[in-house]
């Protein structure tokens, strides 16, 4: 039989599951971390951009020639648009679970590029960008000044230019954005008594500025063909765009006419440079300040990528100018490394917990160690297949991993038992009685793995989030199985061969009592089965009565997708009337903002004006 070629060969036993046990060793090192397995489908977010319009406008000559083109797009659920009055659109793709999201990103960036002759001129100059879209938010933080130094558009401007850059560049963040637009525009404050005064429209102004700031190629004196004796080309460079006020406000508007004299934008308004959007603000804990969300690339481990942001935020914060500094106002992978913790202090206690019981009952320290050494390899050797399926470290897997300790020590207590029984009852040496009871025991182990698998293993073809949630619990469990009825036909036979020594008299002391207790619950057990069997009727309505109370409390009982969690921050969404100005939000939001600040708990609040998580 193929297992008394590992019991003849226990070194080649035990080097397979060093095999095992150092690989799962290597893969366990690398295994992302996150709260729960990657649910959300890939997701592609297309933002554009048209100044002034109305949202009606906006949805009409923006997102529906975009839509137009997206609509079939390879492994396309579904899309939905908004557009807002303050000339944002932001359309989000929602592609098949499972799908390549850069290949998905590629495909909705050639479409987007099909698209944008037919939307208005500007939203193609302002620019349209295309960009895959996070699940959810890993960390969000703040930049602030404590004294007050800088206002809303120079730590926005800061922020952009030096912050945002290097929080891409992160191991493990997907994409940094600013709750807002961050960018710095020239922007020209017309008076329009003047322009009605002079008949000038705001297109002439637009059209002005617009030819007048170009960059244009000038060319070279010098350059071929020249007549004969000239030595050297010099290029021609000329002001090109322009950058400060001053430059715009001198660009003419109008030329000279008869009686007329030239218009500049100084005549009509004012160059300033200033936010090109107000209408999104943020503030933390009452101060302005600006909200930097970061998102965690799939499969990154989240613990990690964290840590990463902070280490680099320290190293910014020690160039940042006097008087501006930065907190993390929210941080979720502090509560996966707690959730973690927790989940790794209860597997080490249902370890002490399955070695203390083994040894209770095979009451042997020979016999103990063969099962005992089945749970790491086992367990560690699981993260190899984890890794394989591409599974993160989660609660559902960890989860998994509890409950395979239970199950993987059984194969192993099977191969004991059966090899003591065998030199009690027969007085064959630990050689013979291994083999022995392998030959009888080897198809029930099997079976037993099979049967294991059978239960657990289909939960992975559920379809949906609730399969894409559990499958990784079941198949985590699953693996451990399998590799446990590995160990159970080579390394604990092969163990028990050398290990296990025949028992010689009584037990004694705690073992005898122990021994007698459980005799004595035995034979109670016994009776109770006996009085149930004679009474059939009595145990079926029992039993009915059992079936009846689960289905009644299964339906009583509150259902929930995942069981709600403690984690530390909570969002609050305040809406007003749609005719709202900017202003009356700000009043409403640092209402909302001293009431929640009161609260004896709260360490932090973060308002963002305009912008709904």
């Amino acid at each position: 039989m193929f297992t008394h070629f590992f019991i003849d060969r226990p070194i080649l036993s035990s080097v397979i599951s060093i095999l095992i046990l150092l690989g799962g060793a290597v893969a366990m090192w690398v295994a992302p971390i996150s709260q729960y397995p990657e649910l959300a489908p890939p997701q592609v977010s297309i933002d554009a951009r048209y100044p002034g319009a109305t949202a009606e406008v906006i949805a009409s000559t923006v997102a529906a020639p975009i839509e137009a083109q997206i609509n079939g797009v390879d492994n396309l659920l579904y899309f939905n648009s908004v557009s807002s009055s303050s000339g944002n659109v932001t359309i989000s793709v929602v592609f098949k679970p499972g799908s390549d999201p850069d290949i998905n990103q590629v495909n909705v960036q050639n479409r987007v590029s099909q698209a944008l002759p037919l939307v208005p001129q500007v939203v193609s100059q302002q620019g349209v960008t295309v960009e895959k879209k996070s699940s959810s938010i890993m960390m969000v933080l703040s930049i602030f000044s404590p004294d007050d130094r800088y206002d809303s558009t120079y730590i926005d401007n800061y922020a952009n230019l030096y912050v945002l850059e290097e929080l891409k560049r992160v191991p493990g963040a997907n994409r940094a954005s600013v709750f807002g637009l961050p960018d710095i525009a020239m922007r020209i404050w017309l008076r329009p008594d003047r322009m009605a005064q002079l008949g000038i429209s705001v297109q002439e102004v637009a059209n002005a500025i617009q030819s007048q700031n170009q960059t244009f190629g000038i060319g070279q004196i010098g350059a071929q063909p020249t007549p004969a004796g000239v030595q050297q080309t010099f290029v021609v460079t000329a002001q090109g765009l322009l950058t400060k006020p001053e430059e715009f406000e001198n660009i003419i508007v109008r030329a000279a006419q008869q009686g007329t004299a030239i218009v500049r934008v100084r005549d009509i308004g004012r160059a300033e440079l200033a936010k090109r959007d107000y209408s999104i603000a943020s503030r933390m804990n009452g101060r302005t300040a600006t909200t930097i969300g970061i998102y965690q690339q799939p499969g990154a481990n989240a613990v990690e990528t964290a840590r990463a942001v902070r280490a680099r935020m320290e190293e910014l914060k020690r160039q940042f100018p006097t008087g501006l500094d930065y907190k993390v106002t929210l941080d979720t992978s502090l509560f996966t490394l707690n959730s973690i913790d927790k989940v790794v202090h209860t597997f080490f206690e249902a370890v002490v917990l399955v070695i203390a019981v083994v040894f209770l009952f095979l009451q042997s320290l020979r016999a103990t160690v063969i099962p005992i050494l089945a749970v790491p390899v086992s367990i560690v050797g699981t993260f190899v297949g984890m890794h394989l399926l591409g599974f993160s470290v989660n609660m559902l897997t960890m989860f998994g991993l509890i409950l395979a300790i239970g199950l993987v020590v059984d194969d192993a207590i099977v191969v004991v038992e059966n090899v003591e029984t065998n030199m009690a009852k027969h007085g064959l040496p630990a050689l013979e009685a291994a083999k022995r009871a392998m030959t009888e025991i080897a198809g029930a182990l099997i079976s037993i793995v099979l049967v294991l698998v059978s239960v657990f293993l289909p939960v992975a073809f559920l379809g949906g989030v609730t399969g894409t949630l559990y499958q990784q619990f079941a198949v985590t469990i699953a693996i451990s199985v399998v590799i446990s009825g590995v160990m159970a036909l080579t390394l604990s036979p092969a163990l028990a061969a050398i290990i296990i020594r025949a028992h010689h008299g009584e037990r004694r002391g705690f073992f005898r009592w122990f021994e007698a207790t459980f005799a004595r619950l035995t034979d109670g057990y016994v009776g109770g089965v006996a009085r149930l069997v004679r009474g059939w009727p009595l145990a079926l309505a029992a039993f009915g009565a059992v079936i009846a109370g689960i289905l009644i409390l299964f339906r009583v009982l509150p259902g929930s997708f995942v069981p709600d969690e403690d984690q530390g921050y909570f969002c609050v969404v305040v809406e007003a009337p749609d005719t709202a100005s900017q202003s009356y939000v700000s009043a409403l939001g640092e209402k909302a903002e001293k009431i929640l600040a009161a609260e004896p708990a709260v360490q932090d609040v973060a308002f963002v004006n305009g912008f709904s998580l």
